[in-house]
């Protein structure tokens, strides 16, 4: 082929892929900006009497929608880096993950908050370094799925090794401490892996063990097991350690069929401690009622499905990092905002994480944003090379 040829092919390719432009998953953006849409009216009552303390009644409305701002500036970088390139990336992204947690634990970089080393200061904010720790470690976890496919379906060698790599992570996060962080990157890892094909009973021999070093590790410290204790009866001491739980208890309870009324919530007003953050489902509970409840769940349980929808057309197409990194995702949404919920609820003790993409969180609602794009990239991968296929298959 002359240098002309190939040059007027390279032309062709391009202006194919101009005409082409990006594949979008609607669904998946309406669902998305409709939970962080909820989630900025709820922030924006939930946190109006403590901001109005300062003389800013919207301070964190302000605050919120700037990072939702920065989030869609993160999401439509992520979209733009091919997918091929992070899984060439995985083991730097690695080790990035790793140094990010062993960074926060140095004495003036990261910053302590409430009793936790959890924050490093970056341009005027507060970052919490395990939000992106999970998303590239689980990257991680993609690409070996990948490049380890026949070890990890051919027994516990395979699968042991990812799991000892969560189980590091886990650590460091652990030392922070983040015990709902280092519980919700182990239940995903061992989804992703468990898509990925490792054998079922392997998979369940592995997570009693983890359960019962996790459980091991609750017995041992005394203020998870005042959590524990404060989780099993709330009400022994309403006061002191039961005193969230109880308060969102009541939230929940106040809310009835349609809910008090939007900004209308009692326990919001210097009763329910983190009404903004952790226990905002409480308030949407008393606000919006069983209705509210009701369609916020159907929002994540849609996401997920889109999600997971995503990552079955992409192995479907053979893209199988495509397809554990969408399946990633998917189950990262739907076990933390599971165990958020269920925290509100009284279902499990408090673990002090944010409702994806509703929360009053920075890193949180950043990195999300940031993993959505990823998901988005990896539909428009996926669409993109389908067409590629049928048109080689009618040539």
């Amino acid at each position: 082929m002359s240098a002309a040829t190939g040059a007027t092919a390279a032309g062709v390719a391009r202006m194919e892929r101009a005409r082409r432009g990006p594949a979008i998953d609607a669904p998946t953006v309406m669902l998305a900006l409709t939970i962080v849409l909820l989630g900025l009216v709820m922030v924006t009552s939930a946190s109006i009497t403590i901001a109005g303390r300062d003389g800013d009644p919207f301070a964190y409305l302000e605050r919120q929608l700037l990072l939702v701002l920065i989030g869609c500036a993160a999401a439509a970088v992520t979209f733009c880096i091919p997918t091929e390139r992070l899984e060439q990336l995985a083991v730097p992204l690695l080790l990035l993950a790793m140094l990010l947690l062993l960074a926060v634990m140095i004495p003036g970089v990261g910053r302590v908050v409430n009793g936790s080393r959890r924050w490093v200061h970056l341009a005027g904010l507060n970052f919490q370094v395990s939000e992106a720790a999970r998303v590239l470690a689980l990257i991680y976890v993609a690409s070996y799925a990948v490049r380890y496919e026949e070890a990890l379906r051919g027994g516990l060698p395979g699968l042991a090794r990812p799991l000892l790599l969560l189980a590091g992570i886990a650590l460091l996060l652990l030392l922070e401490p983040d015990f709902g962080a280092a519980s919700v990157l182990f239940i995903t890892g061992f989804g992703v892996l468990f898509l990925a094909g490792a054998r079922l009973r392997l998979m369940l021999a592995m997570l009693l063990a983890s359960a019962g070093a996790m459980t091991l590790l609750v017995m041992f410290s005394s203020y998870r097991m005042r959590r524990m204790t404060a989780f099993l009866d709330p009400w022994a001491d309403p006061f002191n350690s039961g005193f969230q739980l109880t308060q969102s208890l009541i939230a929940i309870g106040r809310g009835g069929l349609l809910g008090v009324g939007l900004g209308a919530s009692v326990q919001k007003l210097f009763y329910l401690p983190e009404a903004h953050t952790d226990f905002l489902f409480a308030v949407l509970a008393e606000e919006l009622g069983l209705v509210g409840v009701a369609v916020t769940l159907a929002l994540f349980l849609a996401l997920a499905w889109r999600a997971l929808r995503i990552a079955r057309r992409a192995n479907e197409a053979g893209l199988k990092f495509h397809s554990y990194l969408a399946a990633g995702f998917g189950l990262w949404l739907g076990v933390q905002a599971f165990v958020n919920i269920g925290v509100n609820m009284g279902v499990l003790p408090t673990k002090g994480l944010t409702l994806p993409l509703m929360s009053y969180g920075r890193s949180s609602l950043i990195v999300t944003l940031a993993w959505l794009g990823i998901v988005l990239r990896v539909h428009h991968e996926t669409v993109h090379g389908s067409r590629r296929g049928l048109r080689a298959e009618r040539a």
